[in-house]
């Protein structure tokens, strides 16, 4: 190792970040060329390499070696990155005026046909400029590695980095059986740097370039009318082996050096780690998604470092002085539980913004995965599966903080007459109500994702929680009407919630010991039958204590002044005018023995008989005369306007 300082170069991730950043993510070619032209003068005004003033040029000199930064070889690489994006640029617009002019005739056609061909021979031109500018590089960054000044991933990423260059010149060209030897022994090298990759984001760079070129070499196989060219590895391990040490200078060697540094770095490095869905992994194939999910990583390491710290302060005893005992320590452990939760939310969140991007850009390249490969596509859906049950979670986990004060309650009234009748915050079940409706919105969404849609048994766990979720709401939400004095409205949805109550025993009813939510991880909504069971004790008890209620409060009247004024019980009226209520005999029978009352003598008068029968005559009649209907006279229909005035003057009614 020489006294010189040493340069930190890495071209792909250069290239990767400025192109993602500068609109070759939608294939905008112009300005990703426009940008590199204005880095390019930034670097060259900031290194003092201009080449002069208005029109007077000034040739460069030589660039020394033992002065050289990182800075001169970034204005090397962006000014081969400005003429490729050129050439790419030039390519479009050859075969736009290309297909133009086959739509085209006469002298239009030529004239389109004369365009494309220029382009395409300035496409041709600036494309070798590119490849100049990238063998410049390659020979500086191997004389600093030959002077140990340069890792050699450093180098392994410039000598992929030129043969990509070099490879797609030649496939452009139609020379297919070199441009397959050079794209082969880059996708060999971008294999040993994945491999040997110290972290999970370089890792994933170089998986990102082979599966950008992997395309291209199955191309230029199937040109070659090669066996099994679809089959890009196949291709890669039998054609790299031959030709790399012819390409690379001393290759074997730069391999070697490469797992040195890679085991020498293994003790801190920071990796991803696997993620898994069915058994299967998750393919993290791109650097942005690495970043963000390595936040994602750290913010679950939190959570449950901070899980298992609030079940420590449950289990041990209360600090002494605390007069309130473990009840307020359970509140204070769950909304720090809570406020826990924020950091991996917002870490899902820039997760699944960054891969939604990528898959807006996915589908604008119009590249298609092959079938049964999980793509971008499946990454996003993974990531939304996440960031929803993560909500589910913090939802469930602050509802739970909500209804401990009110089972505080109903535990210090047990014993009493009135339990159930417990004074609450009037603002508690509404905000209750308010949560299920946001872990409703939850599950909807994850229902609707095509992972969940695949997985038969996680698409009917989701139903299951759904129906569940609505009976729970169901049961809230009538105690929300029930202070109102509205017990109509609360026996109605109890009613619907015993409905969703029983679905949702009907789904888990044989899937129960399998169910991959509970089985999952993380178990974001544990859902057992004694829950169900529990809920549902809970909807008859409650059903049976609204009807008691609403009875007392008005006999079950709908009325809207029923309550105001009070009225005889309506089963009262019915009982006395079919029974003989003999008050006596219930005195009597209650312990309680009426008091004797003197009977009084009747008096006895002689009535004529022709009086009597008169008046019996007279008592029948009034009694016919009431129990007959009177008959409805005929009333004219209500006329108004000019037919009714015309009507009068001619006598019509």
């Amino acid at each position: 190792m020489s006294g010189k300082p040493t340069v930190n170069f890495q071209a792909l991730q250069i290239a990767n970040e400025q192109r993602n950043a500068y609109g070759l993510r939608y294939n905008d070619y112009e300005r990703y060329r426009k940008h590199c032209y204005n880095r390019t003068h930034r670097l060259r005004s900031t290194l003092k390499m201009t080449y002069g003033r208005g029109r007077e040029f000034k040739k460069l000199p030589p660039i020394n070696l033992d002065s050289m930064k990182d800075g001169h070889l970034q204005l090397l690489l962006f000014e081969a990155e400005r003429a490729w994006a050129h050439s790419q640029e030039m390519h479009q617009e050859s075969l736009k005026l290309a297909a133009d002019a086959k739509s085209l005739k006469g002298a239009a056609a030529e004239d389109a046909e004369k365009k494309s061909s220029s382009n395409r021979k300035h496409a041709t031109r600036r494309m070798r400029r590119s490849i100049h500018w990238a063998t410049q590089l390659l020979s500086h960054c191997q004389a600093l590695y030959a002077q140990a000044r340069l890792s050699a991933e450093d180098l392994a990423q410039v000598t992929v980095y030129t043969l990509i260059l070099n490879g797609r010149f030649l496939r452009q060209r139609y020379d297919f059986e070199d441009a397959l030897v050079q794209l082969s022994v880059a996708r060999n090298l971008l294999d040993a740097l994945a491999s040997a990759a110290a972290t999970s984001r370089a890792q994933a760079l170089a998986i990102a370039f082979a599966d950008e070129i992997s395309p291209e070499i199955r191309h230029c196989a199937h040109e070659l009318r090669r066996e099994k060219a679809y089959d890009v590895d196949a291709v890669v391990a039998e054609v790299a082996p031959q030709h790399r040490n012819a390409l690379v200078q001393d290759c074997d060697v730069l391999l070697a050096r490469l797992g040195e540094e890679s085991g020498s770095a293994a003790q801190d490095r920071g990796k991803l780690k696997q993620l898994l869905w069915e058994d299967e992994p998750v393919p993290i194939r791109n650097p942005e998604l690495v970043d963000v999910l390595l936040k994602v990583q750290d913010a679950e390491e939190k959570l449950v470092q901070a899980g298992k710290a609030d079940q420590k302060s449950r289990d041990g005893p209360p600090p002494e002085g605390d007069k309130k005992g473990k009840g307020a320590q359970g509140v204070r452990s769950k909304r720090g539980g809570v406020a826990s939760y924020d950091a991996i939310l917002l870490a899902l969140s820039e997760a699944e913004d960054v891969s939604r991007r990528l898959v807006e850009a996915h589908k604008l390249g119009g590249t298609t995965a092959a079938a049964g490969t999980r793509d971008i596509h499946f990454v996003h859906a993974y990531i939304v599966y996440q960031l929803l049950s993560r909500r589910v979670q913090r939802d469930l986990l602050l509802m739970s903080t909500l209804l401990h004060q009110l089972h505080a309650a109903q535990r210090s009234h047990i014993g009493h007459t009135k339990a159930r009748k417990v004074q609450v915050d009037a603002r508690l079940y509404p905000a209750i109500v308010k949560l299920l409706d946001s872990v409703l919105q939850s599950l909807e969404q994850m229902r609707t994702l095509t992972i969940v849609d695949e997985s038969p048994d996680l698409a009917s766990a989701v139903d299951a929680r759904l129906a569940f979720t609505k009976a729970r709401r169901g049961y809230y939400l009538a105690w929300c009407y029930a202070p109102l004095k509205k017990y109509a409205e609360a026996l109605s949805l109890t009613q619907h919630a015993s409905l969703h109550l029983r679905e949702t025993r009907s789904m888990l009813a044989g899937t129960i010991e399998t169910d991959p939510i509970n089985d999952g991880a993380p178990a974001f909504f544990l859902l057992t039958l004694a829950d169900i069971d529990r809920l549902e004790e809970d909807l008859t008890l409650d059903s049976t204590g609204f009807k008691t209620d609403w009875f007392a409060y008005n006999g079950g009247a709908l009325g809207a002044d029923a309550g105001k004024t009070h009225k005889k019980p309506l089963f009262f009226d019915i009982a006395l005018n079919y029974i003989n209520l003999d008050m006596d005999r219930l005195q009597e029978r209650a312990g309680k023995a009426p008091a004797e009352r003197p009977q009084a003598v009747p008096i006895v008068s002689p009535i004529p008989q022709l009086a009597t029968e008169k008046k019996a005559a007279a008592s029948r009649a009034k009694v016919e005369e009431i129990e007959r209907a009177a008959t409805p006279e005929p009333t004219a229909e209500a006329r108004g306007g000019l037919s009714s005035l015309l009507g009068g003057w001619w006598g019509r009614r």
